[in-house]
């Protein structure tokens, strides 16, 4: 067992704590990271674990009027689909305007003799979960989303994917507008089993 300095020991419980603090937070407001944070997170993003370094991750940056114009096509792709409740119209162009920036996570997968689909996929989620922890250390509070457009063939088309890409889904980052309350602590022994199982 490698010895470690009360120094390394520290680190790793202030890395548990900034694990444990990250929460989803849906109430987004400004200040967003700026352009050199946010490097700074992709690169944490980047150093996923990535089987054959096939580097499936994109990530479409959408801020200021982009995120009006994403409103649009998402309006678009739920007219085209047949959705005429106004309601709904109303409330997917307002969806990008729920924080000050949106990263779209595309997963680029590709065909390979020894890395199924799944893996990709795994490291895409991988990838985000890291930049979600980089965006926390920072200060900023940060929702993954999915929902019906992360599913839907047209939208992904009309952003111009390929047929193979995936949306992962949408991180939408800004700064919490309340303070949420701690997460409760889940007692490890819960999900952490000996196996074989233990004869009687």
């Amino acid at each position: 067992m490698t010895q470690q300095t009360d120094s390394q020991q520290l680190t790793s419980q202030q890395l548990l704590a900034c694990i444990e603090s990250r929460q989803s937070v849906g109430q987004l407001v400004e200040p967003a990271p700026t352009q050199a944070e946010l490097e700074q997170a992709l690169q944490a993003a980047l150093s996923a674990p990535d089987h054959h370094r096939l580097r499936p991750w994109q990530f479409l940056q959408v801020q200021g009027e982009g995120r009006e114009a994403l409103g649009q096509i998402f309006l678009q792709c739920m007219q085209e689909s047949g959705v005429a409740d106004a309601t709904r119209h109303e409330r997917v162009l307002a969806q990008p305007l729920r924080a000050p920036l949106i990263l779209m996570a595309i997963i680029k997968t590709q065909p390979h003799p020894k890395v199924p689909k799944v893996e990709q996929v795994l490291s895409m989620g991988a990838a985000i979960e890291n930049l979600l922890l980089m965006l926390n250390a920072q200060g900023y509070a940060a929702i993954w989303r999915t929902g019906e457009m992360a599913e839907s063939a047209l939208f992904r088309q009309k952003i111009g994917l390929k047929d193979d890409d995936e949306v992962a889904g949408f991180i939408y980052i800004g700064t919490a507008a309340r303070q949420l309350a701690p997460r409760e602590r889940l007692p490890v022994h819960d999900f952490l089993k000996d196996w074989p199982v233990s004869l009687p």
